[in-house]
């Protein structure tokens, strides 16, 4: 988790990202690095165990990710694990993301550009010593049942190995939630040529899992002369049906651009389809692209290198590289970027979805659906199925899903294995751990805890409860073909009582009665009057 105050939101930030990074971290004997203050010159930092230093990054700032890991690898030796940004990072790119083993994403909201702001390029790890738990034997038998339920899993034991989580292109476009051509439609014609099995039969040449992973929902694909892990479904919705285009292999190229320049791909993708609707409706001119592509709907030419060029920071690149809100507006037209507190939406349009909508307004990071994913029941009918359509208990399941992930993420693991584990499953995880004895509902209060002390650190910040809200088109245009012909989000019917059951005043500001009940120190919250 890189947690730090969003640049693009101005939010609190905590960006997720995979792989061996983290494992290595807690091996070399660290639950976290803090990084204060700025140093006068690119540096990076070095962890091996007990030896911690700052070194010279001058060899290395400027790189691209794929070029500074190996320079840091033939360095300090092939077991380190690097996590570094790209030049998207040094260029202070607003949705810059800090990417580890090159294509590994702590990707939302910026934290790229916090890190490249303290002139910090990488941090290299090694660590070599084990980890001790209280209850090896007690962990044992937990660990091996929750193994079990997650094998057992239709979605962790056989979609996601199989085809990753491009396996929901055609299961969401099939609900008509597939949010095309910057969330104008929410069908796409053509979902099936960038579908995760298309991706599995012409592109896939091996799984590449996290850290010791039963799921295994990586892929490492290859096209012409670019290889290298993803795409994710985000990615190949947000450069394929958002920006009209069906060209897997495009899609593989932009997203590979993305990890080298280290920028977001969600946003990266999202900026991009903004900018054609720009371009669609005459804000942006043919003059103003300085002989780049078109920007029309379907270029797939224009997904490549406007990625590029907003890696590299150039010309109406860099203008994008800020994110499609800042885009939108410098041209008139905030509403035409399809963004929540500024931060891009991912691939689900919550017209269709109505759960996923209240979560993406209440987010306490803008625009995100891992915290409180509404679609495990909405669409995956995990834990149980729920009319997606449907407003009624929509507030208390998001509140639930919300605290649940929160309280997921704070422990270090995967949200995946959320669809086949419990609340009372991971405080067992937990207990054997760290020698406890919490129970599920205690695992969930956490979360609330959590989620409590992140809104109050929003309102500290200025974020007005006001932006809990969508973009305008979600709320006022329904859908306009397909199987959610028809709709709108109804998010004025789910909001208020969202703020009702996390016991906030009717204005979403947590009242004083509810933080003494979840034991937060009330000296250290805002004026809540």
């Amino acid at each position: 988790m890189v947690v730090t105050k969003s640049p693009l939101t101005n939010t609190i930030a905590s960006s997720n990202s995979g792989g061996y990074w983290g494992a290595e971290l807690k091996f070399a004997g660290y639950d976290a690095i803090i990084l204060e203050g700025k140093s006068d010159a690119p540096v990076y930092l070095n962890i091996v165990d007990d030896m911690v230093e700052l070194k010279d990054a001058s060899e290395i700032w400027g790189n691209l990710l794929d070029k500074t890991t190996t320079i840091l690898e033939n360095i300090h030796g092939p077991k380190v694990r690097v996590a570094a940004i790209g030049p998207a990072g040094e260029n202070l790119s607003k949705i810059s993301g800090v990417m580890n083993e090159r294509a590994r994403a702590a990707g939302r909201s910026g934290v790229g550009a916090v890190m490249g702001s303290k002139n910090i390029k990488a941090i290299v790890v090694r660590g070599t010593n084990k980890v001790a738990v209280k209850n090896e034997e007690m962990l044992k038998e937990v660990f091996s049942k929750s193994l079990n339920k997650i094998k057992e899993n239709g979605v962790t034991g056989q979609g996601l190995p199989a085809y990753g989580t491009a396996v929901l292109v055609n299961i969401i476009n099939e609900n008509g939630a597939l949010p095309t051509n910057n969330f104008q439609k929410s069908y796409f014609d053509k979902a099936e040529e960038i579908s995760g099995e298309t991706l599995a039969e012409k592109y896939l040449k091996r799984k590449s899992p996290c850290f010791r992973c039963p799921i295994g929902c990586g892929r490492y694909c290859e096209v012409d002369d670019i290889k290298g892990e993803g795409p994710e479904y985000e990615t190949i919705w947000g450069f394929g049906s958002n920006c009209g285009v069906s060209d897997l292999g495009a899609i593989i190229k932009a997203n590979f651009w993305c990890n080298e320049y280290g920028l977001d791909t969600i946003s990266t993708a999202a900026t991009i389809a903004a900018a054609m609707e720009l371009y669609q409706r005459g804000h942006i001119k043919k003059e103003d692209l300085d002989d780049g592509p078109e920007l029309a709907w379907g270029n797939a030419d224009a997904i490549i290198e406007w990625t590029k060029r907003m890696g590299q920071g150039k010309g109406l690149g860099a203008k994008m590289a800020e994110g499609s809100y800042r885009l939108c507006e410098s041209y008139g037209v905030p509403e035409l970027s399809m963004t929540v507190k500024k931060q891009e939406m991912p691939a689900y349009d919550p017209r269709g979805i109505q759960g996923i909508g209240l979560n993406y307004a209440t987010s306490n990071r803008g625009g995100c659906h891992v915290r409180g994913y509404m679609i495990s029941p909405e669409i995956l009918a995990l834990p149980q199925p729920l009319d997606r359509f449907a407003t009624e208990g929509k507030a208390a399941w998001t509140k639930i899903f919300q605290d649940f992930t929160a309280a997921i993420d704070s422990v270090g693991l995967c949200l995946f294995t959320s669809f086949a584990l419990n609340a009372d499953d991971y405080a067992a995880l937990y207990n054997s751990v760290c020698g406890t004895e919490i129970t599920g509902n205690d695992f969930i209060e956490a979360g609330e805890r959590i989620w409590n002390i992140e809104r109050l650190f929003n309102l500290e910040s200025g974020v007005d409860p006001s932006q809990d809200t969508l973009p305008k088109r979600l709320l006022e245009d329904p859908i306009s073909e397909g199987p959610s012909k028809g709709w709108v989000n109804k998010l004025s019917e789910t909001l208020p009582l969202y703020y009702t059951l996390r016991g906030w005043s009717e204005n979403g500001l947590p009242t004083e009665e509810r933080l003494a009940a979840l034991g937060i120190n009330q000296t250290t919250a805002p004026n809540l009057s």
